[in-house]
């Protein structure tokens, strides 16, 4: 076979699988197996969500490569926590809406990921205090399709995402708690129940 052939072969055998890739998720159909891999597969809308997410998460990697301490360990949580998220979008099938669940699965992680590893410049960042003992916090929110919330306390980070859409300022955030913007002042409800009116600083 002549060069020329080769090269129109390859190019022949190139041009489905580009479509598919561009069309599809970003992961195999082919062994789809859960019911909510399944429906992303059917569904042109999920399955760009799906590869917007790989994006997201291919940038957060990045990130976690480059730090300056602890790359490794940042890295190897970062797979296991989406894997976790794997783990919990294909529990959907409990869900009465299987679509609007995955939908917001797929939404919540994108926010996650940015929040956490910074991928998109934020709407705002501001200084809180909150409780009787003046907690400070500094909150820093992102404007992706699901809003996303990034909350500073100490040295530890959480994040989270607007609860709905239909829910303006009412966020959740994992192993924080919630959170109630109403202009300058905020209301949180921590894991425990507690909860604390908050004021911006100054």
């Amino acid at each position: 076979m002549t060069p020329t052939k080769v090269a129109a072969l390859l190019t022949f055998l190139a041009t489905p699988f580009a479509g598919h890739a561009q069309d599809g998720p970003a992961f195999d159909c082919a062994k789809a197996e859960s019911s909510a891999e399944k429906l992303v597969c059917d569904d042109p809308a999920l399955a760009a969500l799906d590869r917007r997410l790989a994006d997201r998460f291919a940038a957060a990697m990045s990130v976690a490569k480059g730090l300056d301490a602890g790359a490794n360990e940042a890295e190897d949580l970062l797979r296991a926590t989406q894997r976790g998220w794997i783990k919990g979008r294909d529990e959907c099938w409990k869900d009465p809406d299987l679509r609007v669940c995955v939908e917001r699965q797929y939404l919540q992680r994108e926010g996650q990921l940015v929040a956490q590893f910074m991928l998109e410049d934020p709407r705002e960042t501001q200084e809180w205090f909150c409780g009787d003992n003046a907690r400070s916090v500094t909150i820093t929110t992102f404007d992706t399709e699901l809003p996303a919330i990034r909350v500073e306390e100490g040295d530890s980070v959480y994040v989270g995402s607007l609860r709905s859409v239909d829910t303006p300022g009412d966020y959740f955030v994992a192993f924080w708690g919630a959170i109630s913007f109403d202009g300058t002042t905020a209301r949180i409800e921590d894991n425990y129940g507690e909860k604390a009116g908050c004021r911006i600083a100054g």
